[in-house]
């Protein structure tokens, strides 16, 4: 939009254009309820984003253009998504008056790294200190990893609910919560080029404690299901082992149950069709090889993807937190162009369904 424009260049907007942007903001009803827009707080709204857009949209901008798939301008989804999402964050931990973990689900090409970035340079603006930690960073260490392949040699790849130190977790957030004045984080973090790509914990980063942390990975906050389900369980849960595999992830995901306790808030980056995330691995192996670099063929990826289905399916563990009433505080979808579509909170969504 042209007024958006004017906004980044520091330009006022007429009474006209002012009015014409609040219907805008209001036009998708989901959306509006799920960052608490209405029409008498979108012109104040509008005049807070209006200072905060020149200043942050540079350093967004270069951002995007250095690293983002999508070639077209994030302006507009700045403006729809991320500032209100910042702004909600930063209300919430206000009122919570001690730092907020907020957990953020998303599959592989969700946008788990833009989001989170994006976020970052926002609260910053906005006077909070930040820290994303990634459920990657969890994972046991190499040697622990060796030895629980041993014990299980179906966990041929990391990932899957097992591969991870829940308690270091619980312990890392359990000191976020503290609220300690005057103390560091020690952040794992994890090198997924070592030892041939099967990657180990490289060490620690000290951080200073943080305002507001951004908990993100491929299952966060994903809850176990009733075991008769894989009774009936989609593809590529196929055969009586791959059904028994299932069955000992879920098992396995009550050991994570303390840890997601930590939350404060669930987001979901939900793909508009899951599978996609197999389209999109394939999509950016292809430009590795073309580009002279190493990369899976189709059918590695394949098994690769299908592995982490078979422990923790998506339209099992995904969908619910997305559709459910006891889900996510938010969900916004991801469509195939990687562009945001619905935004929208579930339970609002559940309650405002007609009944059949």
């Amino acid at each position: 939009m042209d007024s958006l424009e004017q906004l980044v260049q520091g330009k006022a907007l007429t009474k006209h254009q002012i009015a014409e942007l609040g219907q805008w903001m209001l036009s998708e009803p989901d959306r509006s309820a799920a960052f608490g827009l209405t029409p008498g707080s979108v012109e104040e709204t509008i005049h807070q984003f209006a200072q905060l857009l020149p200043r942050i949209y540079p350093e967004v901008e270069e951002f995007w253009c250095g690293d983002c798939q999508i070639s077209t301008s994030p302006l507009q989804t700045l403006w729809r998504v991320w500032m209100p999402l910042a702004l909600q964050l930063a209300e919430a931990r206000r009122k919570l008056n001690r730092p907020l973990i907020q957990g953020i689900l998303g599959m592989q090409g969700a946008g788990k790294t833009t989001l989170t970035t994006v976020l970052q340079i926002l609260l910053e603006q906005l006077g909070y200190s930040c820290c994303c930690l990634s459920i990657d960073d969890l994972y046991k260490t190499y040697g622990e990893r060796q030895q629980l392949q041993v014990e299980d040699p179906r966990l041929k790849w990391r990932g899957p609910p097992g591969t991870h130190d829940v308690d270091l977790g619980i312990q890392i957030l359990d000191q976020v919560r503290a609220n300690e004045a005057d103390t560091h984080l020690q952040v794992p973090r994890f090198d997924k080029s070592a030892y041939g790509g099967q990657g180990d914990r490289s060490g620690f980063e000290t951080v200073p404690t943080a305002d507001i942390v951004l908990f993100e990975g491929w299952f966060v906050g994903a809850q176990p299901i009733p075991p008769d389900v894989f009774e009936q369980a989609p593809s590529p849960i196929d055969t009586a082992v791959d059904c028994q595999f299932a069955v000992e992830m879920n098992q396995r995901l009550q050991d994570y149950l303390p840890l997601w306790d930590r939350l404060d808030r669930l987001m979901v980056l939900n793909l508009a069709d899951y599978q996609l995330s197999k389209q999109w691995r394939k999509e950016a192996e292809h430009k590795a090889i073309a580009s002279g670099n190493a990369g899976m063929s189709d059918g590695e990826i394949d098994e690769f993807v299908d592995y982490f289905w078979k422990a923790l399916h998506p339209e099992l563990f995904v969908k619910p937190l997305s559709t459910q009433e006891t889900g996510a505080d938010l969900v916004i979808t991801v469509n195939a162009d990687h562009t945001l579509g619905d935004i929208y909170q579930p339970a609002r969504r559940y309650w405002d369904t007609p009944l059949a």
